[in-house]
């Protein structure tokens, strides 16, 4: 493929979402070159505003909305107005995807539901995310990844440090952006469908969809009837191999070591612990776990005895697996993890680039979020708006345009 085509040249989509996953997604789709226009109200997406609380950065930019917005067309639109939602319909009548995480009740108020617009256009794809899903009893509850996918899914309480520990809080969009992923696919599914069929239709997707299947291995042990005891202190764990350990500089390593057969013996010598190849209580690893305890504690004091940075390269040339417990500065830093983060084609700084690559295929340099309005007069004239139109449109305060709002 030409470095220059991208496999969504020419996709139109329309997202009419707000904060994170549905919006996350028509993301993805811009990254590999869609065209995504973002329908706003006049006041402007929430998103905008989210993290005004938690303090922007030092150029005051809102760096949730710079992530998830970038490559995005801004139209401010009121579709509570007659107006507005012809507006919008005439957009979908030549659209390719439709994005929303409305509510159905709020869709079905504004006459953008899947019913309503589906018959605009037979070829479109309907992508409709929710937090807890389009049916049930809770299908009309409101919800975010801390409530949805984190809480309801139990992840939020098996992963707590132990079971007698207060329930771990999740981090911002920590649910919502592997949840875009998915939705990310369910669109990708149907548009090869539509290219085999010639038929668009509806996808769904959801947070506590998502959380489920991000906590599977453990509901799956509960579904065949296993049980999946509390989580221990760290100094109980039945498996000493992995676990956390902390060093000299009062830094956290963790080791995953499932090839124990291979790597038990290089982690003891590496330790300084050679001798203890030979006791029987850590011939096997049965026997370890049954004195899991006593070994905790004699990794506890081997790994004390050194920095962080010596144990990053003894570690590594004993081919142990394990990771140091990164700040985000040392992310910032991490010459592995650079490579996904890409700087915007104008403008200062950096971006996350979504996680996936394509062979041959160069992702779209990222364009800065769009101001509100920015592209409502360009989107209004390519869906047929005569100039006098869109004057009146203004006029009318049906939309309006970044000059606008100034």
């Amino acid at each position: 493929m030409d470095p220059e085509q991208r496999p969504f040249d020419g996709l139109k989509v329309i997202d009419c979402a707000s904060y994170i996953a549905a919006p996350a997604a028509a993301t993805v789709l811009s990254d590999f070159g869609a065209d995504v226009v973002k329908v706003e109200s006049l006041e402007g997406d929430a998103y905008r505003e989210l993290f005004r609380p938690g303090g922007f950065g030092p150029d005051d930019r809102n760096y949730g909305w710079e992530l998830d917005s970038r490559n995005k067309r801004s139209l401010a639109v009121d579709l509570k107005r007659p107006e507005g939602l012809e507006i919008l319909c005439r957009l979908i009548a030549g659209a390719d995807v439709f994005i929303t995480n409305l509510a159905a009740a709020a869709r079905e108020r504004l006459r953008i539901d899947y019913a309503s617009i589906g018959p605009l256009n037979p070829r479109l794809v309907y992508a409709a995310f929710s937090a807890y899903g389009e049916t049930g009893p809770d299908a009309g509850k409101t919800g975010f990844d801390a409530t949805a996918y984190w809480a309801r899914s139990g992840l939020m309480d098996i992963t707590k440090a132990d079971h007698s520990a207060p329930p771990a809080r999740s981090t911002a969009g920590m649910g919502d952006h592997p949840s875009a992923m998915t939705l990310f696919a369910a669109i990708v599914t149907a548009l090869y469908r539509r290219e085999r069929t010639g038929r668009g239709g509806l996808v769904t997707s959801s947070l506590l969809d998502n959380g489920l299947w991000a906590n599977s291995c453990f509901l799956q042990a509960r579904l065949f009837g296993a049980p999946v005891p509390p989580r221990p202190p760290r100094e109980q764990v039945s498996n000493p191999l992995s676990n956390v350990y902390r060093t000299r500089d009062e830094r956290w390593l963790v080791l995953v070591m499932l090839n124990e057969a291979r790597q038990f013996a290089p982690l003891l010598e590496v330790l300084g612990c050679a001798h203890f190849l030979d006791d029987p209580r850590f011939a096997t690893p049965a026997a370890r776990r049954m004195h899991n305890r006593e070994l905790i504690v004699i990794l506890d004091t081997g790994f004390a005895q050194r920095d962080v940075a010596e144990w990053r390269a003894l570690l590594d040339a004993a081919g142990i697996t394990f990771s140091v417990v990164s700040s985000l500065d040392e992310v910032l830093q991490d010459e592995q993890a650079r490579g996904a983060l890409v700087p915007f084609a104008q403008g200062p700084g950096l971006t996350v680039s979504s996680p996936f690559a394509v062979d041959g295929v160069s992702k779209v340099a990222p364009r800065m979020a769009p101001a509100l309005g920015e592209h409502t007069a360009a989107v209004l004239r390519e869906a047929g708006y005569a100039e006098d139109q869109i004057t009146d449109l203004h006029a009318l305060g049906v939309v309006v345009s970044a000059a606008a709002t100034t």
